[in-house]
């Protein structure tokens, strides 16, 4: 399995949280990646910048869902 190397302007956020929000961070994240911070695969920082990529994504994804539902809501009342 490959790795995921984070993006650079991830690792500069990571770089820039405080110790509690890359607690808060850590505690989120899944499986897989918390083994490979635990198999020493990846360091914690590199860890953290590509679990606030996952966050961003899943962002995104839950955002446009959103819109679409809300779309069906308004379509529902106008019939």
């Amino acid at each position: 399995m490959k790795i995921k190397v984070p993006n650079e302007s991830y690792l500069n956020n990571a770089k820039n949280l405080s110790d509690d929000e890359k607690d808060r961070l850590l505690s989120r994240m899944g499986s897989k990646l918390m083994q490979k911070l635990a198999d020493e695969k990846l360091l914690t920082l590199e860890a953290i910048a590509i679990q606030l990529e996952v966050e961003d994504v899943e962002l995104a994804d839950w955002r446009k869902r959103m819109v679409e539902i809300k779309e069906k809501e308004n379509n529902k009342k106008r019939k």
